[in-house]
């Protein structure tokens, strides 16, 4: 079991630590309420290290990641990002994944922890007939998250640069006089932005934030604030058994760009208008949706089984239970009601338009 460079930080701040993709990492500090608040209301601060950072260099950085991802790179310019997927020959998604481009010939990608050497066998199959290089950074860089409304002011006070970074857009700086790579990214739905700097650093800054009005967050709070924006948590809401359309991802999948692996049955796929699509639905009765649960509709005064759950959580904001979940085509329209199978009961769920929560601080 790996140790990030923050471990013994958080079990100074009385984490509860939990096993996660071979990482010991912080699920909580404190209650989930006050982590929940701080983000969506103050500032909250994530340790993300156990992440993969992978820094791809070389004179065909660009082809390999066009030939090897869904979206198209081409479409942004250095120092921006972009949410994508990398697919297997069926379409399966590997991993979804976010590319920093430095420059045609200079990019690192974040991936999931759990699929980190996965998405390295997948670059080394395919690397061969490509000039680059691979190198991953896990060993000498960690990676914190800064979200929440107040997360630009405090990062201000110690930052060499005036950060107004749009979203998805990045920047080499200092903060407290020390070099690292700044991004507008977040898995939160606020505003926020990743620190990707040498263990020694982030070591300090860490200090820095939790001393200076930001709270440390854990993995438990970080999973209701990305449900309730609707984003997508590998291993739940995709895998290599489904694949981005379905996934309400065809916004990041480019099929003009030329070819790229998983293309085939991409277009298998879309031509064949999928039987299935990932959708969020809201309880309207009191209770909390959990993975794996059936979802029915009433077919004729009898229940039958058309989806299952793959997230679910109790919404704060909402004050209700919330989830994703997978539903057969033509049963997943918006303002369709579904039944949640909980504990042998079958309990109301209405399909809702998604993100969940609207109104936050992401784009400010």
């Amino acid at each position: 079991m790996n140790a990030t460079a923050l471990y013994n930080a958080h079990v100074k701040l009385n984490a509860k630590i939990v096993p996660f993709a071979d990482y010991k990492m912080p699920i909580t500090y404190a209650k989930i309420t006050e982590e929940y608040s701080a983000v969506r209301n103050n500032c909250g601060v994530f340790d993300v290290s156990h992440m993969g950072q992978i820094r791809i260099t070389g004179n065909d950085c660009i082809n390999f990641l066009q030939y090897i991802t869904v979206n198209d790179i081409n479409r942004i310019n250095n120092y921006e990002a972009q949410y994508s997927a990398m697919c297997n020959l069926d379409a399966g998604i590997i991993d979804d994944l976010i590319i920093f481009k430095f420059s045609n010939s200079d990019c690192i990608i974040i991936v999931n922890a759990s699929n980190t050497d996965n998405v390295l066998q997948w670059i080394n199959q395919y690397k061969k007939n490509f000039n680059i290089n691979v190198n991953v950074m896990n060993d000498s860089h960690s990676l914190i998250a800064l979200q929440g409304p107040h997360s630009r002011e405090i990062l201000n006070k110690i930052c060499s640069d005036n950060i107004e970074l749009p979203f998805y857009h990045f920047m080499e700086t200092n903060l407290l006089n020390h070099s690292v790579i700044l991004t507008r990214t977040g898995y939160t739905g606020e505003l926020g932005f990743e620190i990707s700097a040498e263990h020694n650093i982030i070591q300090k800054l860490w200090d820095y934030f939790i001393n200076n009005g930001a709270s440390p967050a854990g993995l438990a709070v970080r999973d209701i604030l990305r449900m309730e924006m609707k984003y997508c948590l590998y291993g739940n809401d995709i895998s290599t058994t489904t694949n981005p359309l379905e996934a309400g991802l065809s916004w990041i999948v480019n099929f003009d760009k030329g070819n790229f692996l998983g293309k085939d049955n991409l277009l298998k796929s879309k031509n064949n208008d999928y039987q299935r699509r990932l959708i969020g639905f809201e309880m309207t009765e009191k209770a909390i949706p959990r993975t794996g649960y059936n979802v029915y509709i009433d077919n004729n005064m009898q229940h039958m089984k058309v989806g299952e759950v793959t997230s679910g959580t109790h919404s704060p904001t909402l004050s209700k239970g919330i989830g994703l979940a997978y539903i057969d085509c033509p049963y997943h329209k918006i303002g369709s009601l579904i039944y949640i199978e909980i504990r042998g009961k079958f309990l109301g769920a209405k399909i809702v338009k998604t993100p969940f929560i609207q109104n936050t601080s992401l784009h400010k």
